[in-house]
């Protein structure tokens, strides 16, 4: 990728003095200055930075036009563009050296290695090794100066704890994460309080795109609920229902609980995921794929126990009638009342059932695509190989695996959860009964692709 960037960046000559690393930098100024005005702006950046084939992003290329324009007017000419190189050499220069623990001016894997284990990130050399072949231009599995300078040259990063948290958050450096899995965080993120703020945005997302989808989240369980085959219930008449009995307003009851559990649950998942890596972790100190997959699970059944009243208190509010509940303290009197604490669990065990095979899954087929999908459909789309891998790994990953694989554990928990409100016996929703006391087999998955559609418009990945 960045082989025609080091053909203009290394000179022909051996020193690398100020007159020749003027001459790399108008060389680098003449490929971005498209129009030849003698000025860059943002759009000639983004152009020309891909057809250099560096795609960084529109928000790192924003970042680097932004420190670079120093006067502020929205253009850069050569001397902003060489002082912006200059002084962003000298950071990776620093970066270069912390890395280079033997000061014999390359970067080895061992040395990869230690240097993120000091930020509290353990890899494999193999993974190290990874990391080096994406910088490596010679093909001698360490990386010298004139190496990490050409990589890095249009990388924002400024120093090595962003460069560790870039390799860390990109495909170069895969620890194994999936969507089940909670993103981890290095030594440096906690003390700085940079964890807290990821998942206040997280947070506030997930708020966001639930609230936005919740009219489809009720119409889903609706339809699993109501629905059969003498009550045959589709997207538009089930829509029309919830207006004529509840009016605007009932198409999101039951969302407050569903967004006030946000909070706990990705608080308990990511405090559980520290405590079970720390027990999982090998005598080497080291955690692989397998150990932050079972972390992982062990992390989603641990939150989704502590949080799992709030679910059934969901699911009652949106089955409820209008006025049969005032609010979510209601219903949880209510159900106390006349049902006793048991009932605040009702479908727990079909809901941690899915969660194991669920996160296989979906790590499996995250895995698959991303390595697949560039390879598919790179030739026709011609696109970031980057973006491509992210977009089709994680849609197809929530396509495929949750709403199709799952939808009848869903069903199942769903009707347990409000069997004592129904008119129907109670023996047709034990475990052993539930699906097969439904509308037939197929009645456990045709109502699945509302949630399929529901997770199309909250967005890729879906963590909380």
């Amino acid at each position: 990728m960045f082989q025609l960037l080091r053909g203009f960046l290394l000179p022909a000559a051996a020193c690398d003095g100020n007159r020749d690393g003027e001459s790399r930098y108008a060389n680098l100024f003449r490929k971005l200055d498209l129009n030849e005005d003698g000025r860059v702006d943002i759009a000639e950046l983004q152009t020309g930075l891909r057809a250099m084939g560096i795609p960084l992003g529109k928000e790192a290329e924003e970042k680097i036009f932004k420190a670079g324009d120093t006067n502020q007017d929205g253009q850069l000419d050569f001397e902003e563009f060489m002082q912006y190189l200059k002084e962003h050499e000298k950071k990776m220069k620093l970066a270069f050296k912390s890395l280079d623990k033997n000061n014999d001016g390359k970067i080895e894997a061992s040395e990869v290695v230690q240097s993120l284990k000091i930020l509290g990130i353990n890899i494999s050399e193999k993974q190290a090794e990874k990391i080096l072949q994406s910088i490596d231009a010679d093909g001698t599995m360490t990386v010298d100066w004139n190496e990490w300078r050409d990589h890095f040259m249009f990388n924002p990063a400024t120093d090595i704890e962003e460069i560790i948290r870039y390799w860390k958050h990109s495909t170069v450096l895969d620890i194994g994460d999936s969507l089940t899995v909670p993103d981890e965080f290095t030594e440096e993120e906690k003390k700085t309080g940079q964890w807290w703020k990821q998942l206040l945005a997280g947070g506030v997302a997930g708020a966001v795109s639930r609230t936005g989808t919740a009219p489809l989240d009720r119409l889903k369980v609706m339809m699993q609920v109501h629905g059969s085959k003498s009550n045959k219930m589709n997207i538009a008449s089930g829509f029309k229902q919830m207006l004529k009995e509840g009016g605007v307003r009932s198409l999101w009851r039951g969302n407050g609980v569903n967004v006030v559990k946000i909070a706990p649950e990705t608080a308990i998942k990511f405090w559980a995921y520290e405590q079970y890596k720390k027990i999982l972790t090998r005598d080497d100190g080291k955690l692989g794929t397998v150990e932050r997959f079972v972390s992982g699970s062990l992390a989603g059944a641990t939150a989704q126990t502590s949080i799992y009243p709030m679910e059934v208190l969901k699911t009652r509010l949106a089955v409820g009638k209008t006025g049969q509940y005032s609010g979510m303290f209601d219903c949880a009197k209510k159900i106390l009342k006349r049902e006793g604490p048991k009932a605040f669990y009702k479908g727990y065990i079909p809901n941690i059932l899915g969660i194991i095979p669920y996160a296989g899954i979906d790590l499996a087929v995250y895995e698959y695509y991303r390595c697949m999908g560039p390879i598919l459909l790179l030739h026709l789309l011609r696109i970031s190989l980057l973006a491509l891998k992210e977009y089709v790994a994680r849609a197809l990953c929530i396509q495929l695996c949750e709403p199709r694989c799952f939808c009848p554990v869903g069903v199942w928990h769903h009707f347990q959860h409000v069997w004592a409100v129904s008119q129907l016996p109670p023996r047709s929703y034990q475990n052993t009964h539930a699906g097969s006391s439904l509308s037939g087999r197929s009645s456990t998955a045709k109502h699945g692709w509302p949630l399929s559609k529901n997770c199309c418009y909250r967005g890729t990945p879906r963590t909380l």
